[in-house]
This record gives structure tokens, C-alpha cells and sequence, in this order.
């Protein structure tokens, strides 16, 4: 009976997949934000005006996070304009954000990574 104890038990480790800390899946997120040039126009936390007076690039993820955290379907739509770019016409982030709307990032980023990205931004709710 022990025997068998023990070996359930080995076996449920084994089979336990192995899952990162928050700080961990955070540094990996921000490395595939990084790599995939996201960090050039976009940044976690809201920045203020730049020194030449104009706003940030692009809206700041925790902004994004607060607009959107009560949108069921914010997942797919935020995954989507990753992969083919925001419409010029659609200007929600206007006056709080430049006018320079994101382009299409599937050549740097597969929409599965795409998809892990929005889901982490949706979740940097304060």
C-alpha cells in the first residue's frame, strides 16, 4: 500500500507541469514585448507629455487594462489589432495618445504570442 502511495504520488509530480512565478511570466512577457518592438511606442505604466509638449506614442498597457477590463470580447478584438494594425479612422485613444496609428505586427509576433501578450496586458489592472 505505501508503495503504491509513493508512486501515485511521483507520478502526480511528474505529470504537475512546471509553471513560472508572476515575476518570472512578467519578465517574459516584457522580453517578447521587447523583442517584438512593442516596448518602442507603447510602455506598463501612463507616461506623461514628452518634452516636445506632445503626448505619448501609443496608449500605456495599464491604460489599456482599465479601458477594457470589463469587455468580454477585449481579448480577441486587442488580439487582432495586434496582428493587423489599428484603423486610422477609429481613434478612441485621441488627444491622449499621437495620431500614429500601430501597424500590423504579424511578421514579428505569431497570434498565439499575440494572444498571451493581450491576455497579460488585460490583467495590469491597478
Amino acid at each position: 500500500m505505501r508503495t503504491l502511495l509513493y508512486t501515485a504520488a511521483a507520478l502526480l509530480i511528474v505529470a504537475t507541469p512546471v509553471r513560472a512565478n508572476k515575476a518570472e511570466y512578467d519578465a517574459a512577457m516584457l522580453k517578447l514585448a521587447t523583442s517584438s518592438g512593442c516596448m518602442a511606442c507603447h510602455s506598463i505604466l501612463p507616461l506623461p507629455k514628452r518634452a516636445d509638449g506632445l503626448p505619448p506614442i501609443a496608449p500605456a498597457w495599464r491604460d489599456i487594462a482599465v479601458k477594457y477590463r470589463d469587455d468580454p470580447g477585449a481579448s480577441d478584438r486587442l488580439t487582432r489589432t495586434v496582428m493587423t494594425g489599428s484603423d486610422p479612422n477609429s481613434r478612441h485613444w485621441a488627444g491622449k495618445v499621437s495620431g500614429v496609428t500601430m501597424p500590423p505586427n504579424a511578421v514579428v509576433v505569431t497570434e498565439a504570442e499575440a494572444r498571451v501578450l493581450v491576455n497579460w496586458i488585460l490583467v495590469l489592472v491597478p
